[in-house]
């Protein structure tokens, strides 16, 4: 029984540090718009139906690559923590928004749009639907989970983040 238990944990360790699909990048060339990832865990979280404070920019000279795309980092401090551990700090279902997700699809995240829980960052396409995903975190993520691996194979979105600026927010 204690092999079964061992081989079984070996496996969901396994399978889940290998579950990953196409990182979502958006027009700046960048994964999370060029954002820096490790950034966000240093942020204050604002209260649950209030706008989270704003990203921080990465910048173009500083960065790294997982998961198939470039990463952009206002530090290179920020950078080795990230290459530490890049699943830590990357968001959860490759970038696209979580309530989208929680229903099925794979829509763009918008960095500006986020919120970490349980040490996990997660992203939503418009104010709108970070109020939805807000009414019920828990069980929104619970349904992403459920959804994921049925979609998770499926192409990175190509669309473009709604109400976004087309310029790189990332420093030189």
């Amino acid at each position: 029984m204690k092999n079964l238990l061992i081989s079984l944990s070996a496996l969901a360790i396994s399978t889940t540090a290998t579950f990953a699909g196409d990182q979502y990048v958006d027009e700046t060339g960048y994964a999370v718009s060029g954002y820096d990832v490790v950034a966000y865990f240093d942020l204050e979280q604002n209260a649950i139906g209030t706008p989270q404070t704003e990203a921080v920019p990465g910048n173009a000279s500083i960065t790294a690559e997982y998961n198939g795309a470039n990463w952009a980092f206002s530090s290179e401090e920020n950078r080795a923590r990230f290459l530490e551990n890049p699943a830590a700090f990357a968001p959860q279902y490759d970038g696209h928004c979580a309530y989208g997700v929680s229903r099925g699809g794979k829509v763009p995240g918008n960095p500006n749009l986020w919120r970490i829980v349980d040490d996990k960052l997660y992203v939503n396409i418009t104010p709108v639907v970070v109020g939805f995903f807000e009414k019920d975190i828990p069980g929104n993520i619970n349904l992403a989970q459920g959804n994921w691996p049925a979609i998770e194979p499926d192409a990175a979105s190509t669309s473009t983040i709604p109400q976004w600026l087309s310029e790189a927010p990332i420093q030189n």
